[in-house]
């Protein structure tokens, strides 16, 4: 069974990351790249959003007793394939699970830009699984 509780309390923090990162959308990339503690302030915020979102996934995966997945990716494949998440946004959330390894693994190597990109341009991917996940468990 879903723990409503558990769900509630990773919604308000993704909801709280997101509009952390809303508040930095208008910076300029030359501020991005000029200013290290707003560039690490953001690439740490986007993570723990990300990974809020992967743990919501792992936890209605396992409380609905559904595959298990084989990495990052395949979690939103899973809720995708559950019903719970919609298919015509799959790309996008499997996007957000690469960026999480990127950011993870990756983070001496990451693009400026890119991250910029997802600042810019990619919240509403972020918005629209709280949304979902909201409507599908919490409402």
């Amino acid at each position: 069974m879903v723990n409503l509780s558990f769900l509630e309390r990773k919604l308000s923090r993704l909801v709280e990351y997101i509009d952390d990162l809303d508040e930095q959308k208008g910076i300029t990339l030359a501020d991005w790249q000029s200013n290290k503690i707003l560039r690490n302030h953001i690439e740490r915020t986007l993570h723990k959003a990300v990974e809020t979102c992967l743990d919501i996934g792992k936890h209605v995966i396992v409380s609905l007793r559904l595959r298990t997945p084989d990495d990052y990716k395949d979690i939103m494949v899973i809720l995708t394939e559950a019903n719970i998440l919609p298919k015509e946004r799959l790309g996008r959330y499997v996007k957000m699970a690469q960026f999480r390894n990127v950011i993870v693994h990756d983070y001496d190597d990451i693009d400026p830009v890119i991250v910029f990109a997802v600042l810019r341009k990619d919240l509403d991917d972020l918005r629209s699984f709280a949304h979902v996940v909201k409507n599908q468990f919490c409402s």
